[in-house]
């Protein structure tokens, strides 16, 4: 089974989530800037946000904004030849208010999987779809190295894939230490988790 987080792999969302901070907040958001959180700054003052800020801000945008969000390039195609083979699940780290949006806003791009909404780190999820669904072969996407440890620690059986779909973020983040590979194109990514089901092989 392929085990996949949304934003960033599916869908793009920083660049959109910086786009509304301008337009909305007079904020900018600096996609290179380490840590998510310490990424948005006052226009006028360069001064960082507050986090409480910064979190209420990611409501606002999951709110009224998700609208904005354009897909990856390849996954709709990607997503399609894996599930002929295995099962597919998206993982995405949003409340659980947000699912039906979620589910809602993946239609729209043709792509149709169970989507779990969770908080906090995937490793005890990722270890509940697996005593589900019995796979004979499971892979982990996110572009979060938090998350690879998260399910190293979990499930450690499953393969895991570093991606980040946001070039201007890709290019500033070292690959995560607890994931097995690091691709950050559909294309390539495909090819990487079809071996891993053909045949069944444990890391």
């Amino acid at each position: 089974m392929l085990i996949t987080d949304c934003d960033e792999v599916l869908l793009h969302m920083v660049a959109h989530f910086a786009e509304w901070l301008g337009e909305a907040h007079d904020y900018d958001f600096i996609l290179e800037e380490e840590g998510f959180l310490n990424a948005v700054r006052d226009r006028k003052t360069g001064t960082p946000v507050p986090h409480p800020r910064v979190i209420s801000l990611l409501d606002g945008f999951f709110d009224s904004e998700m609208h904005r969000q354009n897909v990856v390039p390849g996954a709709v195609e990607a997503l399609s030849r894996i599930a002929e083979v295995a099962d597919v699940v998206i993982l995405t780290n949003l409340g659980d208010e947000y699912q039906a949006s979620r589910v809602a806003q993946l239609e729209a791009f043709d792509i149709r999987h169970e989507v779990l909404c969770n908080s906090g780190g995937k490793g005890r999820p990722v270890r509940e779809l697996l005593e589900r669904y019995q796979p004979s072969a499971a892979v982990f996407v996110d572009d979060l190295a938090p998350h690879h440890r998260s399910v190293a620690d979990h499930a450690p059986d499953v393969w895991r894939l570093h991606m980040i779909a946001e070039p201007t973020i890709a290019a500033h983040m070292p690959p995560a230490p607890d994931a097995h590979a690091r691709i950050d194109d559909w294309a390539s990514a495909c090819a990487w988790i079809l071996d891993k089901f053909d045949p069944p092989a444990k890391p």
